[in-house]
Order: structure tokens, then C-alpha cells, then sequence
């Protein structure tokens, strides 16, 4: 089966976002003269997982908490290191070969539109998406396949056509669920035991080209061609 399309998830795989949330997440509590403790931190889910983290704060520091203005503060801090951010390395390797080879190009993240539009429009690499789909449209998140789905559907492909890109566990948990292959690469704060079901995991985008990366799903489920 000839594969037309990629389909990349968004935080942490093209650009790493998610160290960016847990530095702020670090920051808002040091505001405060605490320590946060990382374990645990990442969700075993995508979507917004912040209300349990607010509320954690909010028991630790007590009544004089401001719930509003520390969101806008941390908000306000991890724009500022979001604005730093530049593709992760390895990323716009494979986005230049998947032009080169003709295949299209879409995202499935479980975050809101607003944010992947923005990033994605920051690190100039908008335009190399042709279909973006986004947790607001579902209702579900990773696990659940349903925004794999909806990429797939708006690529107008079977998932035989199509093979994702995932960082986190619950991601590649959807992408197999909505029937894609896919290729795992584990952000720095992702478990890499917990990839065992991958068709291909990497350390980094930049370890393999896309043509070794497709000729390896290749070798893994018979020919594409």
C-alpha cells in the first residue's frame, strides 16, 4: 500500500511544548516559594490536564491563592518561552523530504487550534500543513482515536495510506486504535518502556531521513509500494 500521507501529532513531537508547560508549571510554584514535583505531572491523556495542577497549588498555598492571576502569569511566562522554541531537531528534515516525495502533510493534536495554529505560524511551518485537527473538535482526546480519525477523514485517505508520529504513549495508543502505523518519538519527559508496541521508535527525528524511516515501517509490514 503506497503511503500518501503524514500525520504528525503537535506537542512535544514537532516542537517541544511540553518542556515548555512543565518550566512554567516550575516557575509559577517557585513564585510562591515551593517546589513542584515533577513526578507525575504529564497526563496519561491529551486535552487540558491544568484544573488538577491549579488545584494542587491551590491546597499548597492556601487561601491567599489567586487562581486568575496565577494562570495569567504562568500563561504570560510560557509564552515567553514558547516564542523561543524552534522546531525539534530532525523535524523540518522530514518536512522538506515529505515535499520532495509529494506526500501530504497533517496534524492530530489533542490541543486547542488556537495553540497549534499560532506555534506552527511562529516556526513558519503553517503552510506545510494541509489539514490540521485539533482536540476542540472532538470529544474525546488521545487515547481515543478520534482526532486521528478526523485527519483521516479530512485527508479523504484510509489509515493504510497514512502513518503517524507520536511522542507520548496515549498518542501512540490512538494512532494504532484509528488503524495508522506509527513512528514514536518519545519527548524528554516520555517513558521509552512504554513504546514497546511502536512500529518504529527513535530517539530523535534527526537519528533517521524519512526515506529510512519509511523503508524501516517497510521492512516491519511488507511493502508500501
Amino acid at each position: 500500500m503506497t503511503v500518501k500521507a503524514l500525520i504528525f501529532d503537535f506537542d512535544g513531537l514537532l516542537m517541544d511544548t511540553e518542556t515548555t508547560l512543565l518550566e512554567s508549571w516550575r516557575w509559577e510554584w517557585r513564585r510562591h516559594g515551593l517546589e513542584l514535583d515533577p513526578a507525575g505531572f504529564f497526563a496519561d491523556h491529551g486535552g487540558d490536564a491544568n484544573e488538577p495542577r491549579y488545584a494542587a497549588l491551590a491546597a499548597t498555598v492556601g487561601p491567599a491563592y489567586d487562581r486568575e492571576s496565577s494562570h495569567a502569569l504562568r500563561m504570560a511566562y510560557r509564552a515567553q518561552l514558547n516564542a523561543a522554541l524552534e522546531p525539534a531537531p530532525g523535524i523540518v528534515g522530514w518536512l522538506d523530504r515529505a515535499a520532495e516525495l509529494g506526500l501530504r502533510l497533517a496534524v492530530a493534536s489533542s490541543s486547542p487550534v488556537t495553540h497549534v495554529r499560532a506555534m506552527l505560524d511562529r516556526a513558519g511551518l503553517r503552510a506545510r500543513f494541509e489539514v490540521l485537527a485539533t482536540g476542540e473538535e472532538v470529544a474525546a482526546h488521545k487515547p481515543d482515536p478520534a482526532v486521528y480519525l478526523l485527519a483521516l477523514d479530512r485527508l479523504g485517505l484510509p489509515a493504510e495510506e497514512a502513518v503517524a508520529f507520536e511522542d507520548t504513549a496515549h498518542g501512540m495508543a490512538a494512532a494504532h486504535a484509528a488503524g495508522l502505523r506509527c513512528v514514536a518519538v518519545p519527548n524528554p519527559h516520555a517513558d521509552g518502556a512504554h513504546f514497546t508496541a511502536a512500529d518504529l521508535l527513535l530517539p530523535s527525528a534527526a537519528e533517521l531521513s524519512l526515506d529510512a524511516v519509511l523503508a524501516g515501517l517497510a521492512r516491519r509490514v511488507g511493502s508500501f509500494r
